[in-house]
């Protein structure tokens, strides 16, 4: 399945893509919802973030090329930060530039949103508690991150754009193509399956210590290639199989 959230009515709804059409979920993702009446055309609709998150769990330097370009080493365990869900931001919207801001960078990703409650996962079963996959872009002022403050580099309002769908039944999320584009020229591009940690490490971790709930959204790590955003600049982050989660900067 397919699931987006959308502005309908005025609130916020979720929906399934059939077709290109949006048709209301009824119940809750996190159950078995019913596929109910068609509302309008994917494009016709409002997108919002697909899920509510109460936390964004993300995980640096965990591809290669990325440890590499940023002169750091291999990290022995995954590192962890969080954002809270005012980072978090949908398709289509403007993530504005702090003024004081001298570098600030897209990040492209795959990110896993959580199915339900999970504590003390065992990795090669870890997946068993995942609703499904879509895109973000960890939004990074890399001038505030070199004084090891993460949270304020990467935990701003509007750093953490996510979307545009939930995909439940994506086959093979570590063997897919990831691609980031800044005003149409691909700046990122490789695959999932050069991950440092795989999901399922990533999640067993994760959990040791604290407690993922429903719709939490954890990010899986960018690839090399990152580089700096200016106003006026469209950037893109495409998982094959997911779709193109597609923001402006003000």
């Amino acid at each position: 399945m397919r699931i987006v959230r959308f502005r309908h009515h005025g609130e916020g709804a979720y929906g399934a893509v059939v077709d290109h059409t949006v048709h209301l979920l009824e119940g809750s993702i996190f159950d078995t919802p019913t596929v109910g009446a068609p509302v309008a055309a994917l494009d016709a609709v409002e997108l919002l973030v697909p899920c509510e998150p109460s936390k964004i769990v993300a995980v640096g330097r965990n591809y290669r090329a990325h440890i590499d370009e940023m002169g750091t080493r291999a990290p022995d365990h995954p590192l962890i930060f969080y954002m809270t869900p005012n980072t978090v931001v949908g398709p289509g919207a403007v993530v504005h530039r702090p003024p004081v801001a001298q570098r600030f960078d897209y990040e492209g990703e795959l990110a896993v949103v959580m199915g339900r409650r999970a504590r003390g996962l065992v990795a090669q079963s870890a997946r068993e508690a995942i609703l499904g996959y879509t895109c973000a872009n960890d939004i990074t002022v890399r001038d505030w991150q070199e004084d090891g403050q993460w949270t304020r580099a990467k935990g701003a309002d509007e750093f953490c754009p996510v979307g545009p769908e939930i995909v439940t039944d994506l086959a093979e999320p570590e063997n897919r193509r990831l691609v980031t584009r800044l005003n149409g020229e691909i700046r990122q591009d490789t695959s999932t399956s050069d991950l440092l940690f795989d999901i399922g490490t990533l999640l067993a971790f994760i959990t040791e210590w604290i407690t993922l709930e429903p719709g939490d959204v954890v990010l899986t790590g960018t690839p090399g290639g990152v580089g700096p955003m200016v106003v006026g600049d469209v950037v893109e982050v495409e998982v094959d199989g997911i779709g193109v989660l597609r923001n402006r900067i003000g």
